[in-house]
């Protein structure tokens, strides 16, 4: 572990997101994401029903003391899960930029890495290098960002769960580059098939650890992943496959600028919370639930997806 990782704070105060122009459910992420609903085709009230969420999210977020900067979707090509950025960039507090390959070849678009750079110097943030794992796509090594990845910043490791989405070759690549240890493991939801992405059963916290453990398979590496939590000396959450499947694990602490710690999470998973759970993850945050039915359903992502942590520094 270096220096720089020991000081890196766990919870951002600042995240990207992207206000969606054409979202809908997109044919080329169903098979892999069992989470997402099946549509026939773009519905007009589907995509103003998301952008109302959308909208409403980055308000409540802003009033909450997090910073939030807006990235506009752009109309041409369409492209269905734009709202969803944290699976093709993440941002360090050494200055690193990362760009991430994409399975579904519509999502690929959505990367438009000059755009953000501009917007993210206006607003005083500073990019000191891009590390660009794109190429890997012609592989078909994928790696969908902080969707594959859950990082724990702290003690620099990085936990995934392998599926279609999250190889192995490109996971080692990002440990390489980022100096972290990374932790692969399997994991079989619902169906049997694994979970598409790692943040939807596991979320790291500055004190806490919310994680879908009974989905890990074998038991080997459960219990691999369990002592590599404890270890950290964070309090452990345990939810299970259903409550992972209503989007409990997809979760995320944030700082709020005064120093106080806010957990982003959807009404959905909030529902699906029992209250000693949520009572557990209260004593480490403030819980600020955030409606987004559309963009669960027809996404198949909820709002831990919807935010791309921004912890890069500062431009004095």
């Amino acid at each position: 572990m270096t220096t720089g990782h020991a000081r890196s704070a766990q919870a951002a105060s600042a995240v990207l997101m992207v206000q969606p122009r054409n979202f809908a459910a997109n044919p080329q992420t169903a098979e892999s994401n069992v989470f997402q609903a099946r549509a026939a085709g773009p519905d007009a009230g589907t995509g103003v029903a998301a952008r109302a969420e959308f909208d409403a999210a980055v308000d409540q977020l802003q009033r909450a003391g997090i910073e939030v900067l807006v990235l506009e979707d752009s109309d041409a090509p369409p492209k269905p899960d734009a709202v969803f950025p944290n699976n093709w960039v993440s941002f360090h507090p050494d200055g690193t930029m990362v760009l991430y390959p994409l399975l579904a070849p519509n999502r690929r678009a959505e990367r438009r890495p000059l755009e953000l750079e501009a917007q993210l110097r206006r607003h005083g943030f500073r990019i000191g290098r891009v590390i660009d794992l794109t190429p890997m796509e012609a592989r078909g090594w994928y790696l969908e960002g902080t969707g594959s990845l859950v990082l724990d910043r702290v003690h620099a490791v990085a936990y995934a769960a392998l599926s279609s989405r999250t190889h192995p070759q490109a996971l080692g690549a990002f440990g390489r580059e980022l100096a972290f240890d990374t932790l692969a493991f399997a994991t079989a939801g619902p169906g049997g098939q694994p979970f598409y992405h790692t943040n939807v059963m596991l979320s790291i916290g500055s004190g806490f650890a919310l994680f879908c453990a009974e989905a890990v398979e074998p038991v080997a590496a459960r219990n691999a992943v369990l002592e590599r939590l404890a270890a950290t000396g964070r309090e452990l959450l345990l939810i299970s496959s259903a409550q992972a499947c209503a989007f409990a694990g997809n979760v995320l602490e944030l700082a709020t600028a005064a120093g106080g710690r806010l957990l982003a999470l959807s009404e959905t998973a909030l529902r699906a919370l029992a209250p000693a759970q949520l009572a557990l993850l209260e004593r480490h945050a403030g819980l600020v639930p955030l409606r987004v039915p559309t963009i669960e359903r027809h996404g198949g992502g909820s709002v831990r997806c919807m935010l791309a942590e921004i912890f890069l520094p500062r431009t004095p």
